[in-house]
């Protein structure tokens, strides 16, 4: 297939060299300062830019019935309006905070353990998440959606950027570190003991191939889906 790669940094061309190797074509790589390129020769576009120009790409994508698949974080307040686009012109998209096959079973995992501790009142969470210096956003979206998982299945209601407890929130705590592809922890902290999760990325390799994956998996369908619909889990 022909792929568009909008957002062309590291995330970009790790997904180029894996999309190569499954038998693609780059057919467009869309960098942070370029804005009017040609997307309709493409079958598929992956959006790793920055936030303030992933509303643009997927819109233009959408506009002009091309699927697109986005990892890009920190845009989500216009979510909606995405989806009410995506609704209107009968187009393609997912989105995903990290597309990584490994993260998304740790999505499930971190949904399940949070059921189980749901009344078990002497636990108190929390959540640390490590990236890389250049990351823009702050908690990570992956932190996010483990949040919401968590608040989804406890009787927590809302997370908070910071290391320190408040009730009813879940503490978030980033750390920006050179060269730290993601880390995510979530701690069940009590008197008597401690339970954790942990995600590590070893590289950006896991990502790139699931944002691949998710591409491939999008041609030729019209909806809005997610990585469980890709990967048939949760």
């Amino acid at each position: 297939m022909k792929i568009a790669l909008l957002g062309y940094g590291k995330m970009g061309k790790a997904i180029e060299t894996i999309a190569i190797k499954r038998g693609h074509d780059i057919v467009a790589k869309v960098g942070k300062n370029d804005c009017n390129f040609d997307i309709t020769a493409v079958d598929v576009a992956i959006d790793f830019s920055i936030p303030s120009a992933a509303v643009t790409n997927i819109s233009k994508c959408l506009n002009n019935n091309i699927p697109v698949i986005s990892g890009t974080t920190g845009w989500l307040d216009h979510y909606k309006d995405i989806t009410d686009l995506c609704a209107k012109k009968n187009g393609a998209f997912i989105y995903a905070s990290n597309f990584s096959i490994g993260v998304n079973v740790f999505f499930e995992l971190n949904k399940t353990l949070a059921k189980l501790m749901k009344t078990l009142n002497d636990y108190s969470v929390d959540m640390e998440e490590i990236h890389h210096t250049e990351k823009l956003d702050a908690p990570s979206g992956t932190a996010i959606t483990l949040a919401e998982g968590i608040i989804e299945n406890s009787h927590l209601e809302s997370w908070h950027l910071s290391p320190e407890s408040t009730k009813n929130s879940i503490p978030i705590q980033a750390k920006r570190i050179k060269n730290i592809p993601g880390t995510h922890v979530v701690n069940y902290n009590s008197v008597i003991d401690s339970i954790t999760i942990k995600h590590i990325a070893n590289n950006r390799d896991g990502f790139a191939l699931g944002a691949v994956i998710a591409a491939e998996w999008l041609i030729g369908k019209t909806g809005i889906y997610s990585m469980n619909d890709v990967l048939n889990i949760g």
